[in-house]
């Protein structure tokens, strides 16, 4: 009898969403696919549900007309993957993304406490490596903003961090400046 070797299998994210609108999924299932893999997301907490809610409101006045804030909603980056990061802020309306999930941002934004490693690594690279061109994480933990820039295909090259009194502004409104402090709890 001859060995069988059993891989992984790979999901697209046509497989998936097709997965998803069939009711594989329950909607209280956390999770996102990251790179053909189904990955599970860990529970929040009330200072990280907090911060997310927080760091909208600041980020929605940031931005204001023309583009649209959505929080924890799907992001279809590519062929495998459809992460739902904390925040991701795209250009339109909500009823422009009525048939399709959109594919790019202007920011992604996640809140990061447990989460924290896999969003300098993980998430970080795949957001670079489908262009994004901002990603910032409030990294709890440290009582922080990384504020990361110039995506390539590894990861972003400039890497950037602030902290409470200190005010950065999005690439996509550069007189839109942010405290720090409004996005950490």
């Amino acid at each position: 009898m001859a060995d069988t070797i059993a891989g992984t299998y790979r999901w697209s994210r046509a497989a998936y969403d097709r997965a998803v609108h069939a009711g594989v999924f329950g909607p209280d299932d956390r999770i996102e696919l990251i790179d053909g893999e189904i990955v599970g997301m860990t529970p929040q907490g009330s200072r990280h549900a907090a911060a997310i809610i927080m760091a909208a409101k600041v980020i929605e006045r940031a931005f204001g007309v023309g583009c649209h804030v959505r929080p924890q909603t799907p992001l279809a980056v590519g062929p495998d993957s459809e992460p739902e990061p904390d925040i991701a802020v795209v250009e339109g309306a909500p009823g422009d993304y009525l048939d399709a999930h959109p594919t790019t941002a202007l920011l992604v934004v996640e809140v990061s406490d447990d989460s924290l490693r896999r969003d300098r690594t993980v998430k970080q690279q795949l957001y670079a490596r489908y262009g994004i061109p901002e990603y910032w994480i409030v990294a709890l933990p440290d009582d922080r903003l990384e504020v990361h820039r110039e995506p390539a295909t590894d990861g972003y090259r400039s890497i950037a961090i602030y902290h409470r009194g200190d005010n950065v502004a999005p690439l996509a409104r550069p007189r839109a400046a942010v405290a720090a402090g409004d996005l950490l709890p």
